[in-house]
């Protein structure tokens, strides 16, 4: 029985995503992400101009005349979702928490794929493997997927982004689009988010909240951390405390920003604070610039 606050989640994310995909991102998405490469459909009549390279010659040969070989691009493709539920994804302080946001931008990409006629995968993960849905295409198969990321208990409060890198690799054979979301408050996984950008086409989805960034000032305040439940007391009141703070995340995320871009991977910013259309639409927007070149 799926509990009722579930299914109006489920319901509003439904209406939201599928409207967003359709007038938002449909126009991009066939021109930014390309299939499994081509397939062979029919020879036909050389014509002035044709590619040499594709004359077929036993055609050519036996019809005394010269074929070539037509090709189109085979479109369908398999988008992969990766999805983080440690525990700092329960963290939020503005429009929603970061594992809610992952639920909406996720349904958003998997709608887009669907209506492209793709297919549709999850791989959910802590600091283990929470759950695998096998890739398939459809709507029903897509709420399947968006009710999985959303009704998630997950085993485990820890992040381990290699455990999850090396079931991408492992389990997605064929050369997928995935999208990767997490906070990325872990490290470690550089070599093996090496070794699936090598086979798939990786897109890093950074999801962030401000006080990730800074800490208010309000005094004295307990933090603990949801992954490991130590908790530290910190004097908020103190600007170089929280100058400090705010030098040590910045400097955590261009470290991460800088192995994106070394490995040649497009990465997008999502915060909790601002609407996650934009990232998304400028993202496959560079991305249809640099197919166009």
């Amino acid at each position: 029985m799926i509990p009722k606050e579930l299914i109006k989640a489920l319901r509003k994310i439904e209406i939201t995503t599928n409207r967003l995909a359709t007038e938002q991102l449909s126009g991009n998405y066939t021109s930014v992400f390309k299939g499994q490469g081509l397939a062979f459909r029919e020879v036909r009549q050389y014509q002035p101009g044709d590619d040499v390279r594709t004359i077929d010659w036993n055609v050519s040969a036996r019809m005394n005349e010269t074929y070539v070989k037509v090709f189109v691009e085979e479109r369908e493709m398999t988008v992969m979702l990766v999805v983080d539920l440690s525990a700092s994804e329960s963290f939020g302080t503005r429009r929603s928490s970061k594992a809610a946001l992952a639920a909406e931008v996720a349904a958003l990409c998997a709608f887009s794929a669907i209506k492209h006629n793709d297919r549709v995968g999850l791989i959910l993960t802590s600091d283990q493997v929470e759950k695998i849905v096998p890739p398939k295409k459809g709507q029903k198969h897509v709420m399947r997927v968006v009710r999985e990321i959303l009704g998630a208990k997950p085993e485990r409060t820890g992040t381990d982004l290699t455990v999850a890198l090396e079931t991408l690799y492992n389990v997605a054979r064929r050369r997928s689009v995935a999208f990767l979301l997490s906070d990325f408050f872990t490290s470690g996984y550089e070599r093996t988010l090496a070794l699936a950008a090598a086979r798939h086409d990786v897109i890093p989805c950074m999801l962030v909240d401000p006080r990730d960034e800074e800490l208010p000032d309000v005094g004295l305040a307990t933090f603990e951390d949801f992954e490991t439940g130590e908790s530290v007391l910190v004097d908020t009141s103190n600007a170089r405390v929280r100058a400090h703070y705010a030098h040590h995340m910045r400097a955590a995320r261009a470290e991460q920003v800088k192995v994106f871009h070394k490995l040649g991977l497009d990465h997008v910013v999502i915060r909790t604070d601002q609407p996650y259309v934009k990232p998304l639409r400028d993202l496959f927007a560079r991305r249809a610039r640099r197919a166009r070149r």
